[in-house]
């Protein structure tokens, strides 16, 4: 079977881009087309990758800020077409769905945010004045196109329950829900935890740290903070002396760390979220803001708590009433376990399985009879 990955852009790793590893995994001989590549930013063994960048690639600064060229994607991944492959595999946030041919799967990240709810992106993203006085303007045509677009689409899969709803309120269309993979088998829970509250993440304003930092300060709990950003010298300031700054955490040092903390905070709106799931492997519970992908991952009283309100106060209060003795590490590994990468793989590919047989069925039942 000839399948075709597609993705939005390749210069940065996030979530999206874990996605797209399992994809190449699963998929090993598939080609993926993307509107940009810059090699220099991303994992070196990917150049063994079969990665086909489209024209976009070629313009002035795009690898490096990407946003102001957003206008274009539609014209880049509507005029790919695909036709030629037995499935076409996307991997969406942004345009990519927008290419033609079909049998087409769309992984839904995200229905395009820039797009659909700009102005909180534009914020997240802190967009200057020149590039929002660019974009808004065509909002109502770049919305009109990445409707129609989403029509052409024979599946869409879901990451989340909040992202289904999205797919059905701006799209208008049915999907399942495949979690997103989490290696789970890198993680295990340990003897004996330490006394500290961690977060790892990008240092970036919308993961909103700083309610997890000003909260430890003003009960002055030890915290522990692992990552880099453009948000780390504005935490610093707010951070008192149970604060600590770790810095990019590596892969190896990450199980441990995970598994020697009372509890991993979770203050942002993520459309998944795979950190809090890495921690709930290492057995330990999950504090979380009470939206998006969080909803589908921590269970109140099992695996974790979930605060209402992204306020200080909110976070203050799960804090004090917080009892790690309440959990069992055990019981929240094994809940962990549902969103390993194995059941990712093998949903996925029966997904994959069933729409190709079913467009064939499709098209034998329209075929007149001799």
């Amino acid at each position: 079977m000839k399948v075709a990955l597609v993705h939005d852009w390749l210069n940065q790793v996030g979530g999206a881009e874990d996605v797209l590893a399992a994809l190449v995994r699963l998929f090993p001989d598939a080609p993926i087309y993307t509107s940009l590549y810059d090699r220099a930013r991303m994992p070196a063994a990917w150049r063994a990758w079969d990665i086909r960048p489209l024209w976009m690639d070629r313009l002035p600064g795009i690898h490096a800020h990407h946003q102001p060229y957003l206008p274009l994607y539609p014209l880049a991944f509507g005029g790919l077409d695909l036709s030629g492959y037995d499935v076409i595999l996307s991997n969406k946030s942004g345009f990519c769905h927008g290419v033609r041919g079909r049998p087409h799967l769309c992984y839904c990240l995200a229905p395009t945010r820039y797009v659909w709810q700009f102005d909180s992106y534009a914020a997240r993203e802190q967009f200057g004045g020149a590039t929002r006085r660019v974009i808004q303007p065509l909002l109502s045509a770049l919305r009109r196109w990445d409707y129609a677009a989403a029509q052409r689409v024979d599946q869409f899969v879901a990451i989340s329950h909040d992202i289904q709803s999205r797919i059905a309120t701006f799209y208008q269309r049915d999907s399942t829900i495949i979690y997103p993979p989490v290696e789970t088998g890198r993680f295990a829970p340990a003897s004996r935890n330490g006394d500290y509250f961690l977060v790892v993440s990008r240092l970036i304003p919308y993961k909103r740290i700083d309610l997890a930092v000003r909260a430890c300060t003003e009960l002055n709990l030890p915290l522990l903070v692992g990552g880099k950003g453009r948000d780390l010298d504005r935490l610093r300031s707010l951070a008192g002396p149970s604060v600590k700054f770790l810095g990019f955490v590596a892969d190896d040092e990450l199980p441990a760390l995970m598994a020697g903390c009372r509890a991993f905070l979770f203050p942002g709106f993520e459309d998944f979220g795979i950190t809090p799931v890495q921690a709930m492997a290492a057995g330990r519970p999950v504090i979380a803001f009470a939206g998006g992908g969080a909803l589908d991952t921590v269970i109140p009283g099992v695996t974790g708590e979930l605060f209402h309100a992204q306020t200080v106060g909110a976070l203050k209060t799960a804090l004090t009433t917080f009892d790690d003795a309440r959990y069992s590490s055990a019981a929240i590994r094994t809940h962990a376990l549902q969103f390993d990468s194995a059941v990712f793989d093998s949903q996925i590919v029966r997904a994959v399985n069933d729409l190709v047989h079913g467009i064939a069925t499709e098209r034998e039942s329209s075929v007149p009879a001799p």
